[in-house]
């Protein structure tokens, strides 16, 4: 209950019901906003750099060690599950001029969303400027970039659908 009110006062929102295990790092708290009934195990490393933002919808659970990295808005729907040991960010180092260190090179922005109730396995990375549309599900330790519909079955490095969700049968079908 105390760590639940100390909450409400480092973030920027902490719906009820929440909890965090212990974070490792977190930047720029005010910038997060988590919803109702949002676990998050032990093992957070948020990060909001420049004007980035973190939002956490309602009723969603994270396993250990997740790690985000938000640039701009990066949104999380409502009713996901995300596993372990996952990597989530909108931002990309470059590293065009080989003489300068890539720390010292301007970084790439781009909008990441991951939609409602979508499952992340464990492992997986979801890199700069991803969309996965409500539903997806991503097979454990893919690297997802690019733009995926509703209902899609996602996996391998680079991600890609292999099953789509039928409700005309009731079921998952290979592409």
């Amino acid at each position: 209950m105390a760590r639940a009110i100390a909450y409400k006062l480092i973030f920027g929102k902490f719906g009820w019901l929440g909890y965090i295990g212990s974070p490792t790092f977190l930047l720029n708290p005010g910038r997060i906003r988590i919803g109702k009934r949002v676990r998050i195990f032990p093992g957070l490393r948020a990060e909001c750099h420049g004007v980035g933002a973190l939002l956490i919808e309602d009723n969603v659970s994270i396993g250990q060690n997740l790690h985000v990295i938000a640039s701009s808005e990066l949104r999380i729907g409502s009713g996901c599950l995300i596993s372990g040991d996952v990597f989530i960010t909108d931002t990309d180092h470059t590293f065009d001029q080989v003489d300068v260190p890539v720390f010292d090179q301007p970084e790439q922005i781009a909008s990441t969303r991951i939609g409602r109730n979508c499952f992340l396995g464990i492992g997986v990375r979801i890199q700069a400027g991803t969309t996965l549309g409500n539903g997806c599900v991503v097979g454990a330790n893919s690297v997802v970039k690019g733009s995926f519909p509703d209902y899609s079955m996602i996996v391998g490095a680079p991600g890609r659908i292999v099953k789509r969700y039928s409700f005309a049968s009731n079921a998952w079908e290979r592409c």
